[in-house]
């Protein structure tokens, strides 16, 4: 089974994608509750959504495992990121919406690091592989980690999330002329946007991001309304929607993604 896609790019832009995977090995056959709950929180159609980046020549590896299976984006030590508030652990035992995710007993240690050794274990060594093949050709390397959730989840956050959420560990995970530049570019009427709000970036973007050492690391993570449709009440009939190809969002990416080169 292929664990992710690489496209490698020689720009000083590495754009990483660990929660696009829908794949579920077969080794998990019926240990989930169902497929679709496993899946339900993918982050849906960003190869798609940031395709533009190949003419750009960026450098773009997306996971095709399923974050249920494990989370490439969590601390493989396992401790919170977010400490106090709900969220979802290195392999998941519930949604999102805290459904749970196993029909039986979850993973115990063991466990756990079998699949952290078998599936976030290569994708991070070829990540860190990748940083290491362009930082050798050039002064910096930006690390751009692409992320999309509904727009309402209660139990994770209130109310409605911008459309634009992007997280630099509060400054420390990038130069912030970097991050003001992000930031400047999702400035659009008729968006929203926040800097280090509810998501400040993950473990991708905390473990990888040395501004010091000529490494920058951004996170974005979208709303899902701005390029697929969003229901009122998800339902395995209704969701995933498809892509919009034609979402407004489009450009507004493609600027972001473009303020990041040289």
């Amino acid at each position: 089974m292929t664990l992710f896609t690489l496209r490698r790019g020689n720009a000083p832009l590495i754009l990483s994608m660990p929660h696009a995977g829908t794949e579920i090995p077969g080794e998990f056959a019926g240990v989930f509750v169902s497929d679709w709950l496993a899946r339900r929180d993918t982050d849906w159609h960003l190869p798609l959504l940031y395709s533009f980046a190949e003419a750009l020549d960026a450098t773009i590896l997306a996971a095709r495992i399923s974050r249920s299976v494990i989370d490439l984006n969590r601390d493989p030590s396992g401790a919170s990121l977010y400490p106090g508030q709900a969220t979802t652990g290195l392999c998941p035992t519930e949604t999102f919406d805290g459904e749970v995710l196993y029909r039986g007993v979850p993973p115990d240690e063991a466990e756990i690091a079998r699949r952290r050794e078998k599936y976030f274990t290569p994708y991070h060594a070829t990540l860190r592989q990748e940083i290491a093949r362009l930082r050798a050709r050039h002064s910096h390397v930006t690390l751009y980690d692409c992320h999309s959730i509904r727009s309402e989840i209660p139990r994770l956050f209130d109310g409605v999330l911008p459309q634009f959420n992007i997280g630099t560990n509060g400054g420390a995970s990038c130069a912030p002329a970097l991050g003001a530049g992000v930031v400047a570019a999702c400035a659009v009427p008729g968006f929203t946007h926040v800097l280090n709000g509810r998501f400040k970036g993950g473990w991708i973007t905390r473990h990888y991001g040395r501004p010091e050492d000529g490494i920058h690391a951004i996170q974005m993570e979208l709303a899902c309304r701005g390029y697929m449709e969003e229901p009122g009440k998800i339902s395995s009939d209704n969701w995933p929607t498809s892509f919009n190809p034609a979402a407004p969002i489009l450009p507004i990416l493609k600027t972001v993604i473009e303020s990041l080169l040289p």
